[in-house]
């Protein structure tokens, strides 16, 4: 059977064609799936999507009306996907449900390093030879505080690397994760964490009670001068309030690897295109904002990860099989 693959990048595709050789042949295109890509799959019984392709009724309607019947997306997140449309059309679905928690841990504090010692500014300078210390003054984050909104897999595993630097460790979520308590983690409701952290990262999913849970009034309760990290999903900060924010001469640094209006963006070469989303442009120009592209899983071990299970949902699929990175089971 051959596979077809969206929104594959050039690293990503040798790994996942070895992982399929010997069992299926795999197509993989760089485009991204979504309403005008869609008839390409007509004829393909099985599809893999990426994290940031539409998955909307409208879609998934096209790929069933052209014989697809499984759809195997390489995230963990699936907001993205209607999952009734999905269940009324009779399409199995599936996601990875986990991968490499540290690949996203790691890269949430090397955007905390980067805008907490300024390291694009001091890069960009010392490219023209400007070996000046001016603007680049940073902070310990030994001994101050660190605000962690959602303590999973990847939030544990942050908190343990805050635990290295002798933070003082604040925890939000729904359940207190014994490991984060461990390393004398101290869970606070959200209002208490925002008012009272210097370093505060984002690890929560989006959901609908999830969506702007920065929004315009927890970006106020924040410190003037802390640093705020979103290395999970863009749809979780409302950003044009944090851009209002921003303008006001607040905070002393953002790092965000990803942006609520992304799709269609992130991913893609746009450096010989107007940019139309004033939100986002806006949001480039502030000199302590990093915005990156929604890389922080981009390892060889957590993309690894990711493939394994891919092909792993594949086979369940075939096998009529169901398991935990089951979203839509198969009838």
């Amino acid at each position: 059977m051959e596979i077809l693959a969206f929104g594959v990048t050039a690293d990503e595709k040798p790994l996942l064609e070895q992982a399929f050789a010997g069992t299926h042949e795999v197509r993989c295109l760089e485009v991204f799936l979504e309403e005008d890509t869609a008839p390409i799959a007509a004829g393909y019984e099985i599809v893999s999507s990426s994290v940031n392709a539409d998955l909307s009724g409208r879609v998934l309607r096209m790929l069933a009306a052209g014989g697809t019947k499984m759809i195997t997306q390489r995230s963990t997140g699936f907001n993205n996907i209607d999952l009734d449309e999905a269940r009324r059309l009779g399409m199995t679905v599936s996601r990875v449900s986990y991968y490499s928690p540290y690949s996203v841990a790691e890269f949430a504090w090397a955007l905390a390093m980067t805008v907490n010692r300024r390291l694009v500014r001091a890069t960009t300078r010392t490219r023209d030879f400007d070996f000046r210390l001016n603007g680049l003054m940073g902070r310990d984050f030994h001994g101050r505080t660190v605000g962690v909104l959602g303590t999973g897999k990847i939030g544990a595993a942050f908190t343990r690397i805050a635990h290295g630097f002798g933070m003082r460790l604040l925890g939000w979520d729904v359940v207190q994760n014994p490991a984060c308590l461990e390393l004398g983690m101290t869970y606070v409701d959200k209002d208490e964490l925002l008012a009272s952290s210097d370093l505060i990262s984002l690890h929560v999913p989006l959901l609908d009670s999830t969506r702007h849970l920065i929004d315009a009034a927890a970006l106020r309760r924040m410190r003037d001068d802390a640093i705020l990290v979103n290395s999970s999903r863009g749809g979780l900060i409302d950003t044009e309030a944090l851009v209002d924010e921003l303008r006001a001469g607040r905070f002393e640094g953002v790092g965000l690897d990803v942006y609520e209006a992304e799709a269609g963006v992130f991913f893609m070469d746009k450096s010989l295109e107007t940019v139309e989303d004033d939100t986002l442009a806006r949001l480039v120009t502030f000199p302590h904002v990093v915005v990156t592209s929604h890389q922080a899983y981009y390892t060889t071990d957590a993309v690894g990860q990711i493939i394994d299970t891919t092909v792993a949902n594949v086979a369940d699929y075939l096998a009529g099989r169901r398991s935990e990175n089951t979203l839509v089971p198969p009838e």
